[in-house]
C-alpha cells in the first residue's frame, strides 16, 4: 500500500491522535513479533488505518499501555495490542510489501528489490499458509493489473479495477463478515478505498512515469503530448478529481451503514477529512 490514508491532525482531539499513534505503534509490534523485527520498516499508514478500522467494528477486547521501543527508548508510547484486527493488519502490510517489491524486481531488475524479496520469501510462505485464500486472489488481482498495464490499458477506471478487487478482499475480514449484509458493506468500502489509492497514486506519479517512460493510465487515456508535465496536470486534474470525489462519497455513505463500537470519531476524521485533504494536496485544488 502507499501511506496515503492519513486522518486531518489539526482537527483531531489529542486523545485521538494518541489512539490513532497506539494503533501505528502496535501494528509495528505486531509485525515484528508475526514476521520478524527486520520487517517493521515495511510499515505504512494505509494498515494502520485497516487495524483502526476493522477493530473499531470488533467486540472484541482492546488492550492499550504504554511501552518503549528502540525507535523511541527514552519515552513510552501508547501502544495498541492483543487483537485480531492488528495482527491480520500487520500480515497484510508483510504480504502486500512483498508483492510490491516483487513488481518493482521484475519491472526494473533493481538489486535492492530483488534483494528484499529474497530477505522476505520464507515470511511470505508462512504467512500464505495462513491467509490461502486472500494470497490467491490478491495474486490474481496482481496478475490481471500487471496484463493491463502490458496491454497499455488506457482506461483509468478498467486499470484501477484490480486493485480495488484486491482490497475489496483485504477489508472482508472474516470475523466481521458475519452476514451477507456487513460483508457487502465491507468489500463496498475496501473497493472504493482501493479505486481511490490507485487513482490518488496514479495522478501523483505523472511526472515520475513520463520522465522513466513507465506505464500510467492517466498520460494514455488523457492523451498526454509531451508538453509540461504540469500543465498537463492541471488540465486533467476536474476529471480526476470527480473519480476520486466520487469514490469518498461512496466509502462515507457505506461508512454510516455500519455499527462502530469504538474509536467512531477518528476513523471519521480519517474518511470524512483526512482523505478529504489528501485529495486535495495530490491534485493541488486551489493551485493555477
Amino acid at each position: 500500500m502507499f501511506g496515503y490514508i492519513l486522518p486531518e491532525k489539526q482537527e483531531l482531539k489529542v486523545k485521538e491522535y494518541e489512539i490513532f499513534r497506539a494503533y501505528y505503534c502496535g501494528l509495528c509490534k505486531a509485525i515484528g513479533l508475526r514476521s520478524g523485527q527486520l520487517k517493521r520498516f515495511l510499515l505504512n499508514y494505509d494498515t494502520a488505518f485497516l487495524a483502526l478500522f476493522l477493530s473499531a467494528l470488533s467486540d472484541e477486547d482492546m488492550h492499550v499501555c504504554p511501552e518503549r521501543c528502540a525507535a523511541h527508548p527514552l519515552k513510552k508510547r501508547l501502544t495498541a495490542k492483543k487483537n485480531q484486527s492488528i495482527e491480520y493488519a500487520s500480515d497484510i502490510n508483510v504480504l502486500l510489501a512483498y508483492y510490491n517489491l516483487k513488481d518493482n524486481w521484475k519491472d526494473d531488475k533493481s538489486l535492492l528489490s530483488g534483494s528484499a524479496v529474497l530477505t522476505l520469501a520464507a515470511c511470505h510462505k508462512k504467512l500464505k499458509k495462513e491467509h490461502l485464500q486472500k494470497c490467491d486472489i490478491i495474486e490474481k488481482r496482481l496478475e490481471e493489473l500487471s496484463g493491463l498495464e502490458k496491454e497499455k490499458c488506457s482506461s483509468m477506471d478498467r486499470a484501477a479495477e484490480p486493485f480495488a478487487r484486491l482490497m475489496e478482499e483485504i477489508f472482508a475480514f472474516k470475523p466481521l463478515c458475519t452476514d451477507d449484509k456487513t460483508e457487502k458493506i465491507l468489500r463496498w468500502i475496501g473497493y472504493n478505498i482501493g479505486k481511490w489509492v490507485y487513482i490518488v497514486d496514479a495522478f501523483d506519479d505523472i511526472e515520475k512515469d513520463i520522465k522513466k517512460d513507465s506505464y500510467n493510465p492517466l498520460v494514455l487515456q488523457y492523451n498526454y503530448d509531451g508538453g509540461n508535465a504540469e500543465e498537463f496536470k492541471i488540465r486533467i486534474r476536474e476529471k480526476v478529481e470527480f473519480n476520486l470525489t466520487y469514490a469518498l462519497a461512496e466509502i462515507a455513505k457505506a461508512f454510516e451503514l455500519l455499527d462502530i463500537k469504538r474509536n467512531k470519531g477518528l476513523v471519521e476524521n480519517i474518511i470524512y477529512m483526512g482523505m478529504l485533504r489528501k485529495t486535495e494536496q495530490i491534485l493541488k485544488i486551489g493551485v493555477v
